[in-house]
């Protein structure tokens, strides 16, 4: 089972649309910790002076929570591996959070041992810290000053750029420790601070918005508007004005171009010609497309000048199927995510269920993945989810579908066990912990599968 929890408290959940604070709730804190006793210690004391809190075990469980709810402060503790010391894990978190979104409120809670990690904590975004064992009195009064930076940063961000900064809904992170993944974080990293158009390839529901929207989140523009342009799905008489509006809108932000080879050629040459002018307007560009490289190029593609002002940088979103280890960890943040949502209690996958989501290969990728895990959380009834609780699509040659007769539990389970090791390069506690399992539980696993 899950160890997130949230204790019972006067604060409503909130509407992802809400602002700071609900009526009855002074604010609402997410507490990242490994250590149960400490997060029921501190839930019972921020109830009690109206504060809600939500808590999570790792900075994975965290990020199911904030896509699901709106948080004014995040306590965050630096390490959760028994024996680390260094904090790596919760500095990887905290950049990822700042990332996201430079208006997060992060205190960091750390042993007195640890007080030049916090220091380097604060260096790297967080606004304050406490130490374990904390004072009641010192925790309040940080919580407090937190709060209050919350509503300088909010309305600072709604007077530069006019829109509520909490008022759409939480992104996701690019989460997975594939190498594939990883490439195109680098990509990012090195892409984002520059104002160079970036193409952006990929299959159906492989993640392409938001590889786009990670982009703006870290460039130079950030505090501007990023406006998506559903080309495709434009009539033909509405296309132009809305290309036309959108350049004009996204001044100093980022324009997306969402299946740029829908362009009509007359809606290319507009675009080239405005891309050309003495004076274009200060937007950066983004396009995303299904369709290979090849085939944008030449009769029924993208004008040759054009594309070649829009490729400046390519990155190519790769499909699940390419991104080894990261399916299951995408499914359980979804589960998590959508019990958040609705209110539903976080369950675990079964063994058998988790191999059948690794062995599938997922047709509609992320999208596809993220929607039966919307599915299985609404229609689930048992204690686990399990294999039929999963709504699979039929297999494209009409096969069995993951988790039926035709599925090899040894063999998937072997593969289960093989991909994680390989993503942790064979560090057994990493690889258990994402596998849910104990150490040892997982040597008599290896030892089975003569792994």
């Amino acid at each position: 089972m899950s160890n997130v929890f949230v204790l019972p408290t006067n604060c409503p959940v909130p509407n992802m649309s809400d602002g700071l604070s609900s009526p009855d709730c002074r604010g609402r804190v997410l507490f990242v910790d490994d250590d149960l006793d400490v997060l029921k210690a501190a839930s019972l004391l921020l109830r009690r002076h109206d504060l809600a809190m939500s808590a999570a075990r790792d900075p994975a469980e965290a990020w199911s929570i904030l896509a699901a709810e709106r948080m004014d402060v995040i306590l965050l503790d630096l390490n959760f591996t028994r024996g680390a010391t260094a904090g790596d894990e919760g500095f990887g978190f905290l950049r990822e959070i700042m990332l996201q979104d430079p208006g997060h409120v992060v205190v960091v809670v750390t042993g007195h041992s640890g007080i030049n990690i916090a220091v380097a904590a604060m260096r790297a975004g967080a606004s304050d810290f406490v130490t374990k064992p904390w004072s009641n009195t010192r925790l309040l009064a940080t919580l407090e000053g937190a709060l209050e930076l919350r509503r300088q940063r909010r309305d600072s961000a709604q007077s530069k750029t006019g829109k509520d900064a909490v008022s759409e809904e939480a992104e996701t992170p690019l989460l997975g420790d594939s190498p594939a993944i990883e490439r195109v974080r680098g990509l990012i990293r090195r892409a984002a601070p520059t104002n160079a158009s970036v193409l952006i390839l990929g299959e159906a529901g492989a993640g392409k918005g938001l590889i786009a929207r990670h982009i703006h989140a870290e460039s130079a523009r950030s505090s501007g508007l990023f406006i998506p342009l559903d080309l495709e799905i434009m009539p033909p008489e509405e296309a132009e004005t809305a290309l036309m509006s959108g350049l004009e809108a996204a001044r100093g932000g980022t324009l997306l171009l969402d299946e740029v080879s829908a362009l009509s050629p007359t809606l290319q040459a507009r675009l080239l010609a405005a891309l050309r002018s003495p004076k274009p307007a200060d937007v950066r560009i983004i396009a995303t497309t299904r369709r290979r490289r090849e085939e944008l190029r030449g009769r029924g593609g993208l004008n040759d000048d054009l594309l070649y002002r829009l490729n400046t940088v390519e990155i190519v979103a790769p499909p699940l199927r390419e991104r080894n280890g990261d399916t299951l960890l995408l499914a359980r943040h979804f589960l998590r995510l959508f019990a958040h949502r609705y209110g539903r209690s976080v369950k675990a996958l079964t063994p058998e269920a988790e191999a059948a989501i690794a062995v599938d290969r997922w047709p509609g990728d992320v999208r596809a993945l993220r929607q039966a895990m919307e599915r299985c959380v609404i229609f689930a009834e048992g204690e686990r989810y399990e294999v039929g609780d999963i709504p699979f699509a039929p297999s494209a040659d009409g096969g069995a579908p993951p988790g039926s007769s035709g599925l090899d539990l040894r063999e998937s389970e072997r593969a289960l066990v093989a991909a994680a090791l390989k993503q942790h390069n064979f560090n057994v506690s990493h690889a258990a912990r994402q596998l849910g399992l104990t150490r040892a539980a997982l040597y008599r696993r290896m030892a089975k599968h003569g792994l």
